[in-house]
């Protein structure tokens, strides 16, 4: 029954162009609500690399820091008369 009604409802020249600019608009909207969603995404993953720049330049200090450190209490002493410290 449903089938014959829309048959008979696109038989018409009219309801056909109707069809025709619906889908049109759908495909519009979809098109326009995937680049949203691409968008969100690469947004995340622009912030998620900004995070992980932040997270190896503090992890670098950090190493830079235990690299200068003095290796014996006799290191440590002679860096704090020789003012180093």
């Amino acid at each position: 029954m449903w089938g014959s009604l829309l048959i008979g409802a696109l038989a018409r020249p009219w309801a056909r162009q109707a069809m025709v600019f619906a889908l049109a608009a759908l495909t519009l909207t979809l098109f326009i609500l995937n680049l949203r969603r691409t968008a969100e995404r690469a947004g995340r993953s622009a912030e998620r690399i900004d995070q992980l720049e932040r997270h190896d330049a503090i992890h670098r200090q950090m190493l830079d820091a235990a690299a200068r450190r003095p290796r014996s209490r006799d290191d440590l002493v002679d860096r704090l008369r020789g003012g180093e410290f």
